[in-house]
């Protein structure tokens, strides 16, 4: 019977049958009931972690949420990326995280649910996507325990709980091997082309991240080739490799060919071309080292930075940093049994082409190598969540190695006793390593790994060592687990969102570094204080107090160079000094979401100097008021505290180091209207680390354009101390583009 003619979807303009609706609904019923057990429960426990109490996180990391909001308001702003609403600059990173988060911003208003709930909801899709890629080789066992340990990995609950774009960026990631792995049983070239949009797509979210994906993708197609022929198998990576290019350079040759009058200054560069921001700031220079460090510290061995080597913020390079103090706690728990069980099923397949087996760990296996190997000596700027990324091929091969130590049979069992002895030592290493306090438990992991050996060596009924391999496992898991739901304890907000305990997060809580105890947090056993004091981790105070003790350092965490602590007390940060997540005054120590660092802090002045800029600007005409970093302007963004006529722009990049704007393009920004005011009272402070910012440029704007005594907006505004100094004038460059452009 020739069923050509019997459309499955009625025209457009026409009513289905009720026949066919029923049809529809039926199939639909039919096939959620076919979703295992195991899958609802992934999803549950995911859905339980990412969403539960995500409302404490705040705006995230303002810098973002920031950004979405103007993004939201324009869709000049939502295309070009802008950071601000006048459409000054860029974010330093590219748009689909954040149009994600605008669109739903534009659908629901802005509100942090409006922009956290889909990187929430993004984790429980990369956790079903886990749970299928693995199962699909090794069945519902193997998937079941890759999905677990994935959900329960302590960053994965961290960063599907914030707005970097590191949740998109491994969903991305891992769809794009799935798609590689259902493109294994059929060979169809539309799975690899799905593959390549994915890393496309994966490009337009963190640019050089997402290509790091790609050697081992095309080495596992190339060498299966599941269409039969090696010369076809090259044919459809090319096609891929076309879909990728077409998806991840939309944006960028957009960009590029925009008149630069047209659009926003690209942040992170020097010379305002999209292709640095990609090749250096957002390329080679996170892996071979930059000058400064996150948030714009200074680099250097030893130093908070990414030169040198050296980084407080990622540990030190080299083959175990991944289980060192720094990003141990966040991955490195289950780091062990993800090496064996990638070892294990290598040595079963023998790389044949016809064992399904071979192209899951050429391609899973590989990819987790090529970014372990990346991050563990990547010298430049990086952040301990980057690790989220490696999160979902580390817990796939997890459930690869439990179906693998099952499985093992005849000269090949004795490899379970080294198999299961990575796994062990590499968590009491991490345990160590982090000082978790859950040394009690390496006696129990021992006794497990034991009693585990014995019975995969010796016995051959299959439910007794599919309990010994799972319950090695579980007990693997403990800590982690632990670490995972206690997450949900403490704000997962600034710079840097971690997994853990509150002690474990940089930028974490309202208030600091830590957002609770241990932390540096503008709350109990955090840093507080209104005399714009800075502590370290495990530093306590009251808000009133300026005369805390300052302690050892975390292990791993070094100060920056020249920097020594005061015996008994610190006080104010050197000038600027400030860690990520810092904006305000010193009188506003416990402010939403970052510490503050006073003026001439991180990125610029402090929050009471551009209150009392943007009150200047109302009081005397409107115009948008610059200042130096972006970092600065995140909190008067998000609050509004601008109007129609007066809006707050940055134009130094995030901490205001990043981007050299020339004189010339902020004279064309003050012939448009774009730029009125220019706060320029942190000229001079920034670290000596070799990048020159918008130092240059306000230097110009204080030679030039006229200063104006700032209104006062009350106690603590450094107006009210009648001095005339920098820190109390904006400058005004109406009517001064032409001798700006002339410098």
């Amino acid at each position: 019977m020739d069923t050509s003619a019997t459309p499955t979807t009625a025209p457009i303009g026409e009513t289905r049958e009720p026949g066919r609706l029923r049809n529809g609904a039926s199939r639909a019923v039919r096939a959620l009931a076919r979703v295992r057990p195991e899958v609802w429960a992934l999803i549950a426990l995911s859905a339980i972690l990412n969403l539960w109490a995500i409302d404490q996180n705040g705006w995230a990391n303002e810098y973002y949420s920031a950004a979405v909001k103007s993004m939201s308001a324009s869709w000049h702003n939502f295309l070009f990326n802008s950071f601000d609403s006048a459409g000054v600059m860029t974010l330093d990173k590219p748009p689909l995280a954040f149009w994600v988060q605008a669109l739903s911003v534009r659908v629901f208003g802005f509100s942090s649910a409006a922009i956290l709930i889909p990187q929430a909801l993004m984790g429980v899709a990369s956790t079903v996507l886990v749970y299928d890629l693995t199962r699909r080789v090794f069945g519902r066992v193997a998937g079941s325990v890759a999905g677990f340990v994935f959900i329960l990995t302590p960053i994965t609950v961290a960063i599907f709980r914030h707005n970097n774009p590191d949740a998109l960026l491994t969903l991305l990631s891992v769809a794009a091997l799935w798609f590689v792995i259902r493109g294994f049983e059929d060979g169809r070239t539309r799975w690899l082309l799905l593959a390549g949009l994915m890393v496309g797509l994966g490009f337009e979210t963190k640019m050089s991240a997402a290509l790091m994906l790609l050697p081992a993708l095309a080495i596992a197609w190339l060498w299966v080739a599941p269409g039969g022929s090696r010369l076809r198998a090259l044919w459809q990576l090319l096609a891929a490799g076309g879909v990728m290019l077409v998806a991840a350079l939309a944006w960028p040759v957009l960009v590029w060919l925009t008149p630069e009058g047209s659009r926003p200054w690209v942040s992170g560069t020097s010379d305002n071309s999209i292709w640095s921001l990609i090749t250096n700031y957002n390329g080679v220079g996170r892996v071979a080292g930059q000058a400064g460090g996150p948030g714009g510290m200074a680099g250097g061995p030893g130093g908070m930075g990414g030169g040198g080597g050296v980084s407080v913020f990622g540990g030190d390079t080299g083959l175990f940093r991944l289980i060192g103090s720094t990003l141990g706690g966040q991955i490195g728990w289950m780091l062990g049994l993800s090496v064996a069980g990638g070892a294990l099923v290598a040595v079963q397949s023998r790389f044949r082409r016809k064992d399904p087996r071979t192209g899951w760990v050429i391609a899973t296996g590989g990819i987790f190598l090529t970014i372990a190997i990346v991050f563990s000596f990547a010298s430049g700027i990086f952040h301990p969540y980057y690790v989220a990324q490696l999160a979902p091929f580390a817990a796939a091969l997890c459930g690869a190695a439990v179906a693998a130590l099952v499985s093992l049979k005849g000269n090949l069992r004795p490899l379970v006793i080294p198999a299961i002895a990575v796994a062990v030592v590499a968590e009491t290493v991490v345990i160590f390593n982090t000082d978790s306090g859950y040394g009690w438990l390496v006696p129990i992991l021992i006794g497990a790994g034991i009693a585990a050996a014995v019975i995969l060596a010796r016995f051959d009924e299959q439910r007794l060592r599919t309990i010994a391999a799972c319950g090695l496992t579980a007990v693997l898991m403990v800590v982690p687990a632990i670490w995972s739901v206690e997450t949900l304890g403490h704000a997962t907000s600034g710079t840097f969102p971690a997994g853990g305990p509150a002690s474990q997060s940089m930028g974490g809580g309202p208030g600091g570094m830590g957002g609770g105890p241990g932390g540096m947090s503008g709350g109990p056993g955090g840093m507080s204080g209104s005399s714009g004091g800075m502590g370290m981790p495990g530093q306590s105070g009251s808000s009133g107090s300026s005369s805390q003790s300052f302690p050892t350092p975390p292990s791993g965490m070094s100060l920056p160079s020249g920097m020594t602590p005061p015996s008994g007390a610190m006080g104010m940060a050197p000038p600027g000094m400030g860690f990520p997540g810092q904006s305000g005054s010193s009188s506003n120590q416990s402010g939403f979401p970052g510490m503050t660092g006073g003026p001439g802090g991180m990125g610029g002045p402090g929050g009471e100097d551009l209150s009392s800029a943007i009150a200047t600007a109302k009081a005397n005409g409107g115009g948008n008021v610059a200042v130096s970093g972006q970092q600065t302007a995140s909190g008067s963004i998000i609050e509004g505290t601008g109007s129609s006529d007066v809006n707050v722009v940055a134009l130094g990049g995030f901490s205001g180091r990043e981007s050299e704007v020339d004189v010339s393009w902020l004279s064309e920004r003050v012939a448009d209207g774009d730029i009125r005011w220019v706060l320029a009272s942190d000229t001079g402070t920034s670290p000596a680390d070799g990048r020159v910012g918008s130092s240059e440029l306000m230097a110009a704007v204080t030679e030039v354009c006229e200063p104006v005594q700032m209104e006062s907006t009350g106690a603590g505004s450094s107006s009210d101390t009648g001095s005339s100094s920098d820190s109390n004038v904006i400058y005004d460059c109406a009517g001064k583009a032409s001798a700006l452009a002339a410098q």
